[in-house]
C-alpha cells in the first residue's frame, strides 16, 4: 500500500536512519541512535510476555517516548550545565560537611569575647586598697586602707565580696581557686581573646591578699595557726555604723572594720587557702620565685591543718570568733570537701603523690558523707563534685596507677553520673525556660549553680573529646559530647539573655540588663563628693538607674518560675558576689570559640611536659 502523505511528510521531516525489531510489535520499528538499534536486534531487551507497550524499558527512553536529538551543539551544551550543577551540589555538600561549626547555639546575638571581658572587669571594680590607676573602672578609688589595723596586722587589698564592702577569705580563695583552673585549663583560649593578662592579674590581686590571711606557728615561740577570716561586720546595730546598716561608698568608709580571728580548727578555711595558692602557683609557673612563694606557703599551711589534732578539726563558721559574723551569709557545712580540693590542688602543683594520697583519702571520706543538699551543686560550700572532675583528669592524663586507681576510677564513675544529672530531667527539674534547679529548696540563687555546671560539663566533654570518645556513660544512661556541650551552652546563653524575661543577667551586656543592682559603689555618684551613711539610704531606696554600669556582674538572677525583680532593695535578685562570678567567667571561657582541640590540650595544664 503506498504510503499516506501523513506518513510520507513524517519521514521526509524526520528520516528513518536506523530500525530494529520487537516480535511483539510484528513491525520494523525507527531507533533515535544505531545503540538503541544495536541494543534491540541483540535482544537486549527484558523478556516478558506481557504486551509491548507495558515492558518497562532498560534501554534509553527515547524509544519509548520517540524522543530525538536535532542539535548535538545544544545537547552538549545541556550536559555540561547539568554536570556542573550536579558537582556544584556535591562540592557545597562537603563543604559545609568538613568546614568547623560554630556551636548551634551560639547566634549571632552572643558574643562571648565580650562577655568575658566583662565579667572579669567586675572583679576591678571589687577590689580594695590600693586601687590601680590602669583600671578600666573609673568609679574606684583607694579604699580600706586601715583593715587589719584592729588585730595589728596587714589586712589591706583582696575584693570586696559583694554589693557589700566585707571581705571574706573563705570566697576570696574559692574565687582564686576557680579562675586558676580555667587558665590551666583554657590558657590559649585567653590569650586568642587578649583576656590572658587581665584574668592573671586579677588571680595574682587575690593570691597577694591570701598571703596575709594566715599567720604560720612558730614552735619556738609556742604560737598557734593563725587565720583571719573576715573584714568587716555582717551584724547590723543601729547604734553603731558598720559594713550592712551603711550604705557607702567603700572609699568614704570612716567606721570601725573589725577583723575575725580563727585557729588550726577553722580546717575547711585552711583547705580553700591551700587550693588557691597551689591552683595560683600553676598559672605563674613561669615567674619562679612568685611560683615558688606559692607553693612554700600552700605546703606548709597544709602541713599545719593535717598535723591538727583530728579531734579539733572542722569548719571556720563553727567557732564565733571565727565565723560567727559570716554564719548567715557563708555558713561551712563540711570541711573534707575543702581538705580533700586543697590536697588535690598540692599534688597537681608539685607532682608529690604524698598529696595525692591525702586527697584520695579525703575524697573517699567526704564522699561518704556527702549532703544530699549539694549533690551535683559546686559552689563556694561544696568542692566535692569538681574534686571527681580533677580527680579524673589525673585519671585520664598523669596515669598515677597503684595504689590510687581504684580512687580514680571511683572518682570518674562519680564524674559520669554528674554529667547525667545534669543531662537528664529525672535528676533535677529546669524552669520553663530551661534553667536547671540545682538546689530546689534553697532560697539562693539558680545562676550560680547553673554557672559551674556549665562549666563542668563543657570540660569533661573536652576531657572525652581528647581521648577520641564521642560518648559515655552512668549505671543508667548514655550521653554523648555534644549533649554536654549543647547543655554548657543552653545554660550561658540563658544567663546572657535567652530566657522568658529577654534579659541579660550580666550587667551591661546586651540591649536588656538589671540597672538597680545591689552594689553600693555602682549605686552612689562617684562626682568626688564625700556621702554618709545617711545620704547613702537616698542612693539605695532610689527606684533610679544606678548613675554607674557595673559591668560584668552577673546578678542573683531570677527565680525557679522564672520570674526576675529589678529591684536594688530585693538583693536576692540584684545583687552579684565574687564566687558567682567565677562560675561564669568558667563557663565563658569553656564554651568560647575556636572549640576545644589539640593546641588547646597542649597548652593546658595536662599537656605540660
Amino acid at each position: 500500500m503506498p504510503p499516506t502523505v501523513s506518513s510520507t511528510f513524517e519521514s521526509e521531516k524526520y528520516p528513518v536512519r536506523y530500525v530494529h525489531t520487537v516480535s511483539e510489535a510484528g513491525r520494523l520499528l525507527p531507533s533515535a541512535s544505531r545503540w538503541n538499534s544495536i541494543a534491540l536486534d541483540f535482544k537486549l531487551a527484558p523478556n516478558s510476555s506481557t504486551a509491548y507497550e507495558f515492558i518497562p524499558s532498560q534501554y534509553p527512553k527515547s524509544v519509548d517516548y520517540n524522543l530525538v536529538i536535532t542539535d548535538r551543539k545544544h545537547f552538549h551544551c545541556f550536559i555540561l550545565v547539568l554536570v556542573t550543577i550536579v558537582f556544584g551540589i556535591l562540592a557545597a555538600v562537603l563543604v559545609v560537611h568538613f568546614l568547623p561549626q560554630k556551636h548551634k547555639h551560639q547566634g549571632s546575638s552572643i558574643n562571648l569575647k565580650l562577655a568575658i571581658n566583662q565579667a572579669l572587669t567586675f572583679y576591678d571594680a571589687q577590689k580594695s586598697g590600693h586601687y590601680p590607676r590602669n583600671s578600666p573602672v573609673k568609679f574606684r578609688g583607694d579604699s580600706g586602707l586601715q583593715d587589719g589595723d584592729s588585730a595589728k596586722t596587714d589586712l589591706t587589698g583582696g575584693f570586696y565580696d559583694s554589693g557589700n564592702n566585707i571581705k571574706f577569705t573563705f570566697t576570696t580563695a574559692y574565687t582564686v581557686t576557680l579562675l586558676s583552673w580555667t587558665v590551666m585549663e583554657y590558657q590559649s583560649k585567653y590569650a586568642d581573646i587578649g583576656e590572658l593578662d587581665h584574668v592573671r592579674d586579677i588571680i595574682r590581686w587575690g593570691s597577694d591578699y591570701l598571703f596575709k590571711v594566715f599567720i604560720q606557728p612558730d614552735s619556738t615561740a609556742g604560737s598557734n595557726l593563725t587565720l583571719y577570716s573576715q573584714v568587716g561586720s555582717t551584724v547590723s546595730n543601729n547604734d553603731e555604723q558598720n559594713d550592712v546598716n551603711c550604705w557607702q561608698r567603700p572609699e568614704d568608709m570612716k567606721y570601725k572594720r573589725p577583723v575575725s580571728i580563727c585557729d588550726g580548727s577553722a580546717s575547711d578555711l585552711a583547705g580553700e587557702i591551700v587550693a588557691a595558692l597551689s591552683a595560683a602557683s600553676i598559672v605563674f609557673k613561669e615567674e619562679k620565685d612568685y611560683c615558688r612563694r606559692l607553693v612554700q606557703a600552700a605546703e606548709s599551711l597544709f602541713e599545719a591543718i593535717i598535723n591538727e589534732d583530728p579531734s579539733k578539726q572542722g569548719t571556720y563558721s563553727m567557732v564565733d570568733a571565727c565565723g560567727k559574723q559570716a554564719r548567715m551569709l557563708y555558713n561551712s557545712t563540711s570541711y573534707k570537701d575543702e581538705l580533700a580540693w586543697g590536697a588535690t590542688w598540692l599534688f597537681l602543683a608539685t607532682e608529690n603523690t604524698d598529696y595525692l594520697a591525702n586527697a584520695t583519702a579525703f575524697f573517699l571520706s567526704a564522699k561518704s558523707n556527702e549532703s544530699s543538699v549539694d549533690k551535683g551543686v559546686v559552689y563556694w560550700n561544696n568542692k566535692l563534685n569538681a574534686v571527681e572532675v580533677l580527680l579524673t583528669g589525673i585519671r585520664y592524663f598523669r596515669d598515677p596507677g597503684f595504689p590510687h586507681e581504684d580512687v580514680l576510677k571511683l572518682s570518674s564513675n562519680s564524674t559520669d553520673a554528674l554529667m547525667c544529672s545534669y543531662l537528664f530531667d529525672k535528676y533535677f527539674s529546669r524552669t520553663p525556660g530551661g534553667l536547671i534547679i540545682l538546689k530546689p529548696d534553697d532560697n539562693e540563687p539558680l545562676l550560680q549553680y547553673a554557672a559551674t555546671a556549665s562549666f563542668l560539663s563543657k570540660l569533661y566533654s573536652d576531657y572525652l573529646d581528647h581521648l577520641k570518645m564521642s560518648s559515655a556513660s552512668c549505671k543508667t544512661d548514655a550521653f554523648s559530647v555534644e549533649m554536654l556541650r549543647d547543655f554548657a551552652t543552653s545554660q550561658v546563653n540563658y544567663i546572657l539573655g535567652e530566657n522568658p524575661m529577654k534579659m541579660s543577667y550580666l550587667v551591661g551586656y546586651g540591649d536588656r540588663f538589671p540597672v538597680q543592682v545591689h552594689h553600693r559603689s555602682a549605686s552612689i555618684p562617684w562626682n568626688n563628693q564625700y556621702y554618709n551613711c545617711d545620704d547613702g539610704k537616698k542612693w539605695l531606696n532610689s527606684r533610679d538607674p544606678n548613675p554607674q554600669v557595673l559591668f560584668g556582674a552577673m546578678v542573683g538572677g531570677p527565680d525557679i518560675n522564672d520570674n526576675f525583680m529589678d529591684q536594688r532593695i530585693n538583693q536576692k535578685f540584684t545583687e552579684p558576689n565574687i564566687a558567682s562570678n567565677a562560675g561564669l567567667v568558667a563557663a565563658l571561657i569553656a564554651i568560647q570559640d575556636p572549640p576545644y582541640n589539640s593546641r588547646d590540650f597542649k597548652n593546658s595544664f595536662w599537656g605540660w611536659t
